[in-house]
């Protein structure tokens, strides 16, 4: 069990867009490893850190401190070179700063009451957004998909986004999701989908994004519960795959494609009278639970590193998703899940590791893992 100085050591942790490298912040600095292997890639001790974002593997991050160091205050961006160990480009604001996106072409900035959507490049401000007061900086963001998606919360009394396209930027729509308002948010790589949980969090909705309509809805559980994470797989011709964290220490999986298990809801009389995402929320076949994956009550980040076809030992077809996740108490665990289309789920915690104890023996012998 993690001591209670541990736990709060942990201020952010982020992985970068394509879930090959994660970052933690602490009170300390911050630290990037890569994912596959667990090697610490890179750190810096300059105080704390509430923001760490990376652009892919590159050398570019966008950091925010915690304001312990004069010039790391919580209202002021620095865009880093990991490589040159300097400040590429500073950005000031009036307020805090809630979170930051990065694609390779725009730079997202969250504010309480304002977003901002930036050219990556030259730091051109392209739109400023007004937003309803958003406390807790909720945004999503699909940096992989041409029109690079971003979601921000529309209302504070309901479960309600507005959804934009930061290549150009615009307006798209606005998609209500929840009658309480949104705890969590995330898009699927390519932005077709975006995924919502509810400050209630017994409900987990997925939209169409292109024409704002429901595609599925899925039931987490019946008491309340914070969803810490949600992750859409990075599948290509594979079923969709929606996992989530929460308080109750808890990790749970959602399939997207309803046939998968063999059964054709179309001919099943509950699906004659209730539409096909209610039917969803109420089919065992789309939903695998794992319980106790991670402490209760702390705080997650969780990704998707792969989802591929295998057999399990009875020979039945499978697949095989493999979830990495990074508590806030310090750890970094990763699960590989089976699934069976008869329904049968089996899972195995492939590796474990105390993040804080980390160190580097040699930063130049692990910066091969960043293109520095």
């Amino acid at each position: 069990m993690a001591s209670s100085s541990a736990r709060s050591q942990i201020i952010c942790v982020s992985f970068n867009q394509d879930n090959s490298l994660f970052s933690i912040g602490t009170k300390d600095g911050f630290k990037i490893f890569d994912a596959c292997n667990g090697r610490l890639c890179y750190e810096k001790n300059l105080g704390g850190f509430n923001i760490v974002e990376m652009l892919f593997g590159t050398s570019l991050l966008a950091i925010v401190g915690t304001g312990e160091q004069p010039a790391m205050s919580p209202s002021s961006l620095c865009l880093f070179n990991t490589k040159k160990e300097a400040s590429k480009k500073d950005l000031n604001f009036k307020t805090s700063i809630l979170a930051v996106r990065l694609s390779r072409k725009r730079l997202i900035v969250v504010l309480q009451h304002r977003s901002y959507i930036y050219d990556l490049n030259s730091t051109t401000i392209l739109e400023e957004i007004e937003t309803v007061p958003n406390m807790k900086g909720l945004c999503a963001f699909a940096p992989n998909s041409e029109e690079c998606y971003l979601a921000l919360p529309a209302s504070t009394s309901k479960g309600s986004a507005l959804v934009y396209k930061a290549s150009k930027p615009e307006l798209i729509c606005q998609i209500d999701a929840h009658q309480a308002p949104l705890a969590a948010m995330v898009f699927s790589s390519d932005g077709m989908y975006l995924a919502t949980a509810s400050e209630k969090g017994t409900m987990i909705r997925v939209h169409l994004v292109a024409p704002a309509t429901k595609s599925h809805s899925f039931r987490r559980g019946t008491y309340p519960s914070t969803i810490y994470s949600l992750a859409f797989s990075p599948s290509v011709g594979l079923p969709d795959v929606l996992v989530a964290t929460s308080s109750s220490g808890s990790l749970h999986m959602f399939f997207l494609d309803a046939g998968r298990n063999g059964r054709r809801q179309a001919n099943t009389l509950l699906s004659s009278v209730i539409p096909g995402s209610v039917t969803d929320a109420l089919d065992p076949a789309n939903h695998h639970v794992i319980h106790h994956v991670v402490p209760a009550d702390i705080k997650s980040c969780l990704a998707v590193h792969s989802v591929e076809n295998s057999q399990n030992s009875s020979k039945l077809p499978a697949l095989k998703t493999v979830i990495y996740i990074v508590t806030h108490d310090g750890y970094f665990r990763e699960y590989v899940i089976g699934t069976t289309k008869s329904n049968e789920s089996s899972w195995l915690l492939e590796r474990e590791f105390n993040l804080l104890d980390a160190g580097l023996s040699s930063l130049k012998q692990n910066e091969q893992h960043i293109d520095l």
